[in-house]
């Protein structure tokens, strides 16, 4: 596991002001599950998702979707159910 979190200025980019990553990796060190605000995702694939570009997102094993932030609190808690669900498909948990 591994949490970056920091306060920015305030922008379109980042309108709750934190720059964050919170990600889990394997004992390889490949990333499981991973939300962050690193770069821009787009909500829709092809040419048409051009201009609807989001920087919160989610890493899911070899997937990107975007994230809705709404606040730190509902943050963890999705990032500890999606922890569970991959360590679940895994069977590290049962």
């Amino acid at each position: 596991m591994k949490f970056i979190v920091v306060r920015v200025e305030v922008t379109p980019e980042r309108p709750h002001g934190l720059s964050y990553s919170l990600t889990l990796h394997d004992g390889s060190g490949e990333r499981l599950v991973g939300f962050d605000n690193a770069h821009a995702v787009s909500d829709v694939k092809g040419p048409s998702g051009k201009g609807k570009r989001k920087f919160d997102h989610k890493h899911r094993l070899r997937t990107i979707r975007p994230y809705d932030y709404r606040d730190a609190a509902t943050l963890l808690q999705d990032f500890w159910a999606e922890v569970d669900a991959v360590l679940r498909e895994k069977g590290v948990l049962k």
